[in-house]
Order: structure tokens, then sequence, then C-alpha cells
């Protein structure tokens, strides 16, 4: 396994839609390790394969509960709504408040290509939202209502007790 570089807002790869995966190859099992790795590392819920400089839909996410893996994934209910503040590992140091929906079932691969489904409240729905967005060349940025915040300066605030409003904000 190793660490790969996580690609920043700018990077054109963020902007382009991914391809599917058609079968699974030891160099794409290795990207998942690396992705794991990287994405734990970084303290981030989740990373994408484009954020890796790979155009493939895979995406990796560990919101606490233990790692999942999705090949080729794809949004098959989402209901209710949410606001809350977000972030991304390729926009460092910045947060903004974003509308996701409540509660989402995902379809896909597992990273031996056998069907998985996954569903997710709260933080796990944000998070496949957020991940899957970006297979479709979508930064949160683009959904963020209002303005990008320092994420130190808000963290400054709550620690001072002058802020506090949403307490559900992750990198992802």
């Amino acid at each position: 396994m190793a660490l790969r570089q996580i690609r920043v807002y700018g990077d054109d790869i963020l902007t382009k839609k991914c391809r599917e995966v058609k079968e699974m190859t030891p160099r794409l099992q290795e990207l998942i390790d690396d992705m794991l790795e990287t994405m734990y590392d970084a303290d981030g819920v989740g990373l994408a394969a484009p954020q890796v400089g790979v155009l493939r839909r895979i995406v990796v996410i560990d919101v606490g509960e233990g790692p999942i893996v999705l090949v080729n994934p794809r949004i098959t209910l989402q209901e209710g709504e949410q606001e809350g503040m977000e972030g991304c590992l390729s926009v460092p140091g910045k947060i903004g408040q974003v509308t996701r929906p409540g509660h989402v079932i995902v379809e896909g691969l597992d990273r031996d290509m056998n069907p998985v489904t996954v569903e997710g409240e709260e933080l796990l729905a944000r998070a496949l939202c957020h991940e899957l967005d970006h297979l479709e060349g979508v930064v949160y940025t683009s959904k963020v209502e209002g303005e990008l915040y320092d994420a130190g300066a808000l963290d400054e605030e709550e620690e001072d007790g002058e802020s506090g409003e949403n307490e559900d904000s992750a990198e992802k």
C-alpha cells in the first residue's frame, strides 16, 4: 500500500466524469488499498478515485463504522433533507453549508465485484452523496449555500463557545 497524492481544487481531473469499472484487476485492488490508506492518513471520512487522479467509479468511506468500498455506485433512493457544514480533502482547510438528503440507499459492487447495497443516514448519507458527486465531476463547492469558510477559524469560534450551530461537519 502507498499514500497517493490528493488532487486539490483547480485540478481539471476533479471536474471530469469517471468511467465504470468493467473488471477488477490487481491494479484496481491496489488503488482501493491506497485510497483507504490515503483517506485514513488525511483524517478524512471518504475519498473518490478522481481525488487521487484516477477516473474510475470507485469510492471509499469510513464514518467510524468500518471501511466501505463501492465500485460503480449509484443512488437508488434519496429522501428527507439535512443541512450541515461540509469539507473536502480536495479543498483543504475550507468548509461550507450544504443541503443533502437525510437518507440514501446506494447500490454498487464491492471490491470483489459482488452486488452490495449501502443504506445511510445523517453523516453516512452525506458522505455517500459527496463521494458519488466526485464521480460525476462535481465538487461540493458548487453546492455550498453562501460562502466557504476557513475551517480553522470556525474551530476556534467553537472552542470559544461562539458558534456550534452544527456539529456534524466533516471532511470528505
